[in-house]
């Protein structure tokens, strides 16, 4: 016997609820959330769902911070490719598909950080320059990148892009505002999803974007999220994949129950807030 699923018995009511409408000619249509589910743990609003539907309708938004799915072939590796696991959990998930940048606007986003694979930035990083006023390259260095190059440069430094409008620029301490970030990489095996950023890299990324609200798109297992909470921040997050969703969700409700966090956040500098953020 198939295991009873309450979400697929309710989409199935609600389609024959439609056709039966649609045999009186009802046009009165009921509005249908565009996401799965959605779940509040403090100040951060998590969405299961595809984010093409449900970024639209959040209205403008201080800051966006993502790590996005990368667009890369990944049968590659050559003789590491057995110690490479996560290489298959990548393609399994999709997240070497890319991702459509075009739904990210200057409009929405007061700023946005972006991380891209190499081959992406051709594109990626034109529509930035022509979306904001400005932007920064800042690079990740790796202390610990994997010993291989493949015809290639070794991988043992990745970048992101920092672009804002006007009131919205890099903010933080002389000292937050160093234009690179040095850790270590690697799957943290606690944390099942593939593609985990280190939490030095993103907490830094935080002190460093203005406004209040963050925005993550492609979510993944929370890591953006974390560090908002940290840095006393509100967050929206927003991931397709169930499994992940829910590792994000633990995540996020263990760091608000750390104890570190009774000590009062760093004071974020003040700018204006988008007008009509949700």
């Amino acid at each position: 016997m198939r295991e009873y699923d309450p979400a697929d018995d309710s989409k199935k009511c609600y389609d024959l609820a439609i056709e039966v409408k649609r045999e009186r000619g009802d046009t009165h249509w009921p509005q249908r959330d565009p996401w799965k589910r959605k779940v509040v743990i403090g100040d951060c609003t998590l969405y299961l769902g595809d984010c093409s539907d449900i970024v639209p309708m959040l209205g403008k938004v201080d800051a966006l911070v993502t790590d996005p799915p990368y667009k890369f072939d990944t049968s590659g590796g050559g003789m590491l490719r057995s110690k490479r696991q996560n290489m298959e959990q990548i393609a399994a998930a999709g997240l070497d598909q890319g991702f459509d940048h075009t739904l990210f606007t200057s409009e929405q986003f007061g700023s946005v950080v972006f991380f891209a694979h190499n081959d992406q930035w051709a594109e990626l990083l034109p529509y930035l320059a022509a979306q904001f006023e400005r932007y920064a390259i800042v690079p990740w260095i790796k202390t610990n990148a994997l010993p291989l190059a493949n015809r290639h440069y070794r991988p043992d430094t990745e970048i992101y892009v920092h672009a804002w409008n006007p009131k919205f620029h890099p903010v933080g301490e002389l000292q937050q505002k160093k234009r690179f970030i040095i850790a270590t990489n690697g799957q943290d095996a606690d944390i099942g999803h593939p593609t985990v950023k280190p939490q030095a890299v993103m907490s830094k990324i935080i002190c460093n974007v203005a406004g209040r609200a963050v925005l993550d798109p492609f979510m993944g297992s929370g890591s953006t999220g974390v560090a908002c909470v940290k840095a006393g921040r509100s967050f929206i997050g927003i991931e397709r994949h169930e499994p992940y969703f829910e590792i994000a969700c633990d995540r996020i409700r263990k760091a608000y129950a750390q104890s570190d966090l009774l000590v009062p956040p760093t004071p974020v500098t003040a700018v204006p807030r988008q007008e009509g953020f949700l």
